[in-house]
């Protein structure tokens, strides 16, 4: 009872009269351009130390990928005054719990720990984005880096359907495009690139004018600002990092692929360049692919799982970036079926939503959801999705942390129109990328070229 009622009051606290979200915070820059975001929640005697670097795959260029995602794994292995394994340790002591992840755009990190230690996280985040460099060594950098390949080919090389990803955006983007090699990097790339390229990437956009700490839950948040001027003030500014500024593209063909892969069974791919995060057009399409593959009543789970009984499963997916999105239908065969029987059928059911909106209750079921999943992640400061990262999320892709209404509002505002609209403009017959992966010496499994394409 006691749990449910912290829930209910937290909620409250988010929700006005109006149904309007709020997730008060203040904002402060330190001299040296660090962001600081700062929210106050008493509910629990927790805090969330919740870090951006403003850097993923998509700054590195080509040749040189994967440096950000390695960074992931540097910056857990000691900096000037924390010695190699030290961060964890110190960590878990205080109870705390911590985590990293990389993305395209940016790097994350966060802590979540007593507010009682506080101050640890602060010391220990200071320390690797001031420091790091001090600890690093050739030796180390190549530890990491044969770490990240050991990871790369557990993912890719030698995982069922691993190299998808790789393939698409490779046939998705030009060669220059930010988004055309995976987060990861190439296995080239990550042998090649030398100690000095490593320092250089580091140098230029793990530096405080290139970040932002959003600090969410049992805090004052006087006293915490004095803390972070503690112990980030010191930390010099790096040079203004270049906006990325790559020029519009659009795949003005439709790209027929096949891999065969020690796979038992055929799976499809089917992938779209969409808008970029809160663009017009991104909720339309995240609605859609909704609608599209989400639960047993969704269009597709219902045709190709279990009325027509010829898939495995289905899954559709509006992955939302900074500089352009992807919409994604993914299909699993069963057994004695091929991938052209589930093209045609998945084809069939987008041609319906061009032809006639959705229904009425498909939207608002979508939306329902929508809504219930972004509340539950603002029930908590911590995580991954808690109020903290969306505070640095609204921050980055928005320039605004206080956006969460605004968020919730595109798909509010969502007609059923509006999804058939965004299916006859994005996701066009001739511009997009289909991809069979299928047994070996089974190409008979996949989608098939068109006839003039033969």
């Amino acid at each position: 009872m006691r749990k449910t009622l912290v829930l209910l009051i937290t909620l409250c606290t988010i929700l006005s009269a109006q149904s309007q979200i709020k997730i008060p915070y203040t904002r402060h820059v330190l001299s040296n351009g660090l962001n600081v975001l700062l929210h106050e929640d008493h509910s629990t005697p927790t805090v969330t130390v919740n870090t951006w670097f403003h850097v993923g795959s998509g700054y590195e260029k080509p040749g040189r990928t994967g440096f950000a995602h390695l960074f992931e794994h540097l910056m857990f292995m000691g900096s000037g005054h924390v010695a190699e394994g030290e961060f964890d340790k110190l960590l878990e002591a205080a109870g705390a719990e911590n985590n990293g992840s990389t993305t395209e755009d940016r790097t994350n990190y966060y802590e979540d720990l007593p507010s009682n230690a506080l101050e640890l996280a602060l010391y220990l985040d200071s320390d690797r984005m001031g420091f790091l460099v001090d600890a690093m060594t050739p030796q180390s950098v190549d530890a990491q880096r044969a770490v990240v390949k050991n990871e790369r080919r557990q993912s890719y090389e030698n995982r069922p359907y691993g190299l998808s990803e790789e393939t698409i955006l490779k046939n998705l983007y030009p060669p220059t495009h930010p988004y055309s090699w995976p987060v990861i990097g190439s296995m080239a790339d990550l042998s090649a690139a030398t100690y000095d390229d490593v320092v250089e990437f580091f140098k230029t956009y793990y530096v405080p004018n290139n970040a932002s700490i959003a600090i969410a839950g049992d805090i004052n948040p006087q006293e915490t600002l004095k803390l972070v001027e503690k112990w980030f003030g010191g930390i010099p500014a790096g040079k203004p990092v270049e906006p990325q500024n790559p020029a519009a593209v659009r795949l003005n063909e439709e790209k027929i692929l096949v891999i065969e892969d020690r796979v038992q069974l055929p799976r499809l791919y089917m992938t779209w360049i969409t808008p970029q995060r809160f663009a017009p057009g991104d909720a339309e399409l995240d609605v859609l692919a909704n609608i599209l593959s989400s639960g047993k009543n969704s269009r597709l789970y219902q045709k190709l799982v279990y009325e027509l009984q010829i898939a495995q499963d289905v899954r559709a997916s509006q992955g939302s970036s900074k500089l352009s999105s992807q919409f994604q239908i993914v299909a699993t065969a069963r057994s004695g079926h091929t991938l052209e029987e589930l093209k045609k059928v998945i084809q069939h059911e987008i041609d319906k939503i061009k032809d006639e909106a959705p229904m009425q209750r498909e939207l608002q079921r979508s939306v329902n959801q929508y809504e219930a999943s972004f509340l539950d992640g603002l029930e908590k400061p911590g995580g991954f999705g808690g109020k903290a990262n969306q505070l640095n999320e609204y921050f980055y892709y928005a320039g605004n942390p206080d956006y969460a209404n605004e968020d919730l509002s595109r798909y509010k505002a969502l007609s059923a129109d509006d999804i058939q609209s965004a299916a006859l403009k994005y996701l066009s017959d001739n511009e997009r990328v289909i991809l069979s992966i299928v047994p070996k010496g089974k190409k008979d499994l996949a989608v098939q070229p068109k006839a003039e394409d033969k």
